[in-house]
């Protein structure tokens, strides 16, 4: 007993550093804050719960209220913690479906009912611990929260064309199997330790995610830029975009700073409707961006690229003082021995000259 409490002590150990660690960090979204922060609260709780139930399984009967309140306190928040972390990632996946609590709320009545159902499981007069015929309804709603848990990860790094799909199946696989060996073997008491350092892994995961995009625009920053080009495959054909604000510094001059974020916010937005999600957009610096894609047809190129002017067009004629864009691009085949910076240069050269014909044509 005295090692279950030992270990049990080193989660509540590592998760109270955890909390210290997501109140300081700056990485992480400030809305993400809040509840992973009760996740790790409703983990401490559940652990607290379960040790408790194993320091009084060889007490007397007299321990035996205890020991059934830190068991309907275990059965009934355990599932929720993977649906908490489900909204860290997502929120807007629970507030529009609400639905999806119902397996937790039915989960929570069958444990709570439980030392008179006998659904879940059962302490008897003697304070022994059985689990009885329905403890499948707990497993069940804790792998259906497990799962919309890894949907709701996958939607995000989907939406975004983020690479956190391999990263979160390693973690997915290593949550179920932790979690599974005490559903197997009840007196492994496993489940928490892998809770625990899946929560650490989650936090970093998020973390990496959170730093990699520009907080004007809402696009990929140039670190995350860099970092895709350092890890793009030779052979991988491709094609790259680089936009450019025409006059930016007259619009900030004549409208000030306030308003000059105000419009890479704007221009950023235009962007993000005008290309599909085959086209991952980054803010390059000051008043540029960039786009990678695996778009290689130069007709389907040029036709969203017209979407984006006409979307500007569209904006400028509603009364909105908006500046036009000059953009340059370049189709690698994948065929050719890959220069990035060679591919910069050629897209980076035909957007001034782009830029250079629209001068030409306001100062007529």
């Amino acid at each position: 007993m005295e090692m279950y409490i030992a270990t049990y002590a080193i989660d509540v150990a590592a998760l109270i550093y955890l909390i210290g660690v997501l109140k300081s960090s700056a990485a992480l979204n400030i809305y993400r804050k809040k509840p992973f922060m009760i996740g790790i609260i409703l983990t401490l709780i559940v652990i607290a719960s379960e040790s408790v139930t194993v320091f009084v399984a060889n007490g007397g009967p007299s321990l035996r209220s205890i020991n059934v309140l830190c068991n309907i306190i275990g059965f009934t928040l355990a599932p929720i913690i993977p649906l908490v972390i489900a909204y860290v990632f997502d929120g807007r996946i629970l507030r529009k479906h609400k639905l999806l609590f119902i397996p937790s709320l039915v989960n929570a009545v069958a444990a709570i009912s439980s030392p008179l159902s006998k659904l879940i499981f059962y302490v008897d007069a003697n304070n022994h611990y059985f689990r009885e015929n329905y403890y499948f309804i707990f497993i069940a709603v804790y792998y259906i929260n497990l799962l919309l848990l890894i949907i709701s990860t996958l939607e995000v790094g989907k939406k975004y064309n983020y690479p956190i799909k391999n990263k979160l199946v390693a973690l997915a696989f290593f949550t179920i199997i932790g979690t599974s060996i005490q559903l197997q073997f009840p007196t492994s008491y496993s489940t928490w330790h892998c809770v625990t350092l899946a929560l650490l892994l989650y936090f970093l995961l998020l973390s990496e995610f959170d730093s990699s995009f520009d907080t004007l625009s809402g696009f990929y920053n140039r670190a995350a830029f860099d970092k895709t080009i350092k890890d793009m495959p030779a052979s991988k054909a491709f094609s790259f975009i680089i936009i450019d604000i025409n006059d930016f510094k007259s619009f900030n001059d004549t409208y000030g700073h306030d308003y000059g974020d105000n419009l890479i916010r704007k221009v950023a937005e235009i962007i993000r409707k005008s290309f599909n999600r085959h086209y991952t957009c980054y803010r390059f610096g000051g008043d540029e961006f960039s786009i990678i894609s695996n778009e290689t047809d130069q007709k389907k190129i040029e036709n969203q690229l017209k979407i984006m002017i006409d979307n500007i067009a569209d904006m400028r004629e509603s009364g909105t003082p908006l500046p036009t864009v000059s953009y340059g691009y370049r189709i690698f085949n994948g065929e050719d021995e890959l220069d990035f910076h060679e591919i910069l240069q050629q897209a980076d050269k035909q957007m001034y000259h782009f830029k250079m014909i629209h001068k030409a044509d306001a100062e007529k």
